[in-house]
């Protein structure tokens, strides 16, 4: 039998194999959308950071900002090291000092993977300001405030403890320890420990953990929300009710050919029912109004999919596995977005087919791409981690040109051959109806 060696892809293990452990992000803990890459700062690493290994996951991780490497720490499946491992020694000049020093007063925290667990832990401490404990017995999150005052002490160990049950990693905790003083022309050795327990969780449960227990503690009462759904559901039923009697009646007169009492009868209604007949009248520009309502559906249709894939399924247990969806679900739903847009196009007796699918096609994209633009150049200025790399916008043009405007394609040519024809509850005057212009002040 040939040997099995580790594979994350499939979570299991056999004693003795190696364990890679995964540097992601470090950034300001008050800020979680400044991040960088974990060797932003001077830590023990090659001074390139291309011949550093790396892990490349799918597009929603790279979209998320995710770019996890080796951090160097030699573990292995089920092996403890109880004596602490020096990881490297580095000398501290003045401009990592300061680095440092910056990154412990604005309180950096980085994040770590294993077998596709989050880690998380803080780069350091400021004297004076450590964070104080809680009711509960936990710490309380640092204080969002710099740390100008005290001394900025760096944590230079880290104690791995690992929860494994069988072939199969559980949980994974880190704390940090080993405060120590940042000193110009010093020396900093980063150490590690690594300790294995066995435990009975099982593997389906492991994500458990990162839930908020504070909610899902309390028993639901399941009777109760089913009480007040359906009185919610009677009562708004009762409402359309008595609307639709209401409209029914005025969409059964305005839909009589007009005579000479209609007209008096027309001209003594007030509010909305002066303008009925002008409701549904072609707009000046219909093929940016179709576009619109096109998008605005296709754009319906993907949240609820994408709300419908995350109750079914555990989104939370993969990064970018929400991103990935949400793009998936647009790809697939831009065939509806195609066809309310091309019926709707239809029913207003238009002819520039090619213009409104185009529109349809990009007026979100369009939006997004203008927005993304700005943000990554910012994010580039910084050289932040949230910068969307050149080869995930080049997939993520060909994921728009060879599968949604396809896609918009067949949705337009449904809704101009099958969107049926105009149906208006009530008629549209051929004289548009005159409405006066009020004061700037009057509106």
């Amino acid at each position: 039998l040939s040997p099995c060696f580790a594979d994350e892809s499939t979570h299991r293990y056999n004693e003795a194999e190696p364990i890679k452990l995964w540097a992601n992000k470090i950034g300001p803990y008050h800020n979680p959308q400044e991040t960088y890459n974990f060797f932003a700062l001077p830590f023990c690493s090659d001074d390139d950071l291309s011949r550093v290994e790396h892990k490349w996951g799918g597009l929603g991780e790279v979209l998320e900002g995710n770019d996890l490497v080796n951090s160097g720490l030699d573990m292995s499946f089920k092996v403890d090291r109880i004596e602490p491992v020096t990881l490297c020694s580095i000398k501290l000049d003045s401009e990592k000092v300061a680095t440092f020093e910056y990154a412990i007063r604005n309180h950096y925290w980085y994040q770590f993977y294993m077998d596709d667990l989050p880690i998380w832990g803080m780069v350091g401490e400021v004297t004076g300001d450590e964070p104080e404990e809680g009711e509960d017995g936990e710490l309380a999150e640092p204080s969002a405030a710099t740390a100008s005052g005290g001394e900025a002490l760096m944590y230079t160990h880290r104690r791995l403890s690992i929860a494994y049950n069988e072939n199969r990693i559980i949980q994974v905790n880190l704390t940090s320890e080993n405060p120590t003083s940042l000193t110009e022309g010093g020396e900093l050795a980063f150490t590690y420990t690594v300790e294995w327990q066995p435990t009975t969780i099982s593997f389906h449960k492991r994500f458990e953990r990162y839930l908020d227990y504070d909610f899902f503690e309390h028993q639901i009462h399941w009777f109760s929300i089913f009480n007040s759904f359906m009185m919610v559901l009677f009562l708004v039923g009762i409402v359309v009710l008595i609307l639709m009697r209401t409209l029914r009646r005025d969409y059964a007169r305005y839909a009589r050919d007009a005579d000479g009492d209609d007209l008096d009868a027309d001209l003594d209604e007030s509010g909305w029912k002066q303008v009925h007949g002008d409701v549904f009248r072609v707009p000046p520009q219909p093929i940016a109004f179709c576009a619109l309502v096109g998008t605005g559906t296709q754009l319906a249709t993907l949240s609820l999919l994408a709300i419908l894939t995350a109750t079914l399924l555990t989104l939370y247990t993969g990064r970018g596995a929400v991103v990935t969806t949400c793009i998936s679900c647009y790809l697939v739903t831009s065939v509806v977005g195609g066809y309310v847009s091309g019926s709707l196009y239809l029913q207003m007796g238009g002819r520039q087919w090619t213009r409104v699918l185009l529109y349809t096609a990009s007026i979100f994209p369009a939006v997004v791409i203008g927005t993304m633009a700005l943000l990554n150049t910012v994010a580039i200025g910084y050289r932040s981690m949230s910068a969307i790399p050149f080869g995930t916008i080049v997939i993520t043009l060909l994921l728009w040109l060879l599968v949604a405007i396809p896609l918009t394609v067949a949705g337009t040519i449904l809704g101009r051959n099958w969107g049926g024809v105009a149906d208006y509850p009530c008629r549209v005057n051929a004289i548009p109806r005159l409405v006066p212009e009020k004061q700037w002040f009057a509106r």
